[in-house]
């Protein structure tokens, strides 16, 4: 499977909700010492600065319009 990172599949307002999920995630990874929902929030924000996301790509989805 070949992911077309130029391809954007997400769109605004699942982008804001990406970050703000994944800043909370982080900010409770360093409250808690928890790593997993660290490395969880770093790849929603990822996803968020990238503005692709593979699953969606695998699965033909997009929020973008």
């Amino acid at each position: 499977m070949k992911f077309d990172l130029s391809k954007t599949n997400v769109g605004a307002t699942d982008r804001l909700i990406r970050f703000v999920v994944g800043a909370l995630l982080i900010y409770g990874a360093f409250r808690s010492q928890n790593w997993i929902s660290g490395a969880i929030g770093a790849i929603l924000i990822g996803t968020a600065y990238l503005r692709f996301c593979p699953s969606y790509a695998a699965f033909g989805f997009t929020t973008d319009k």
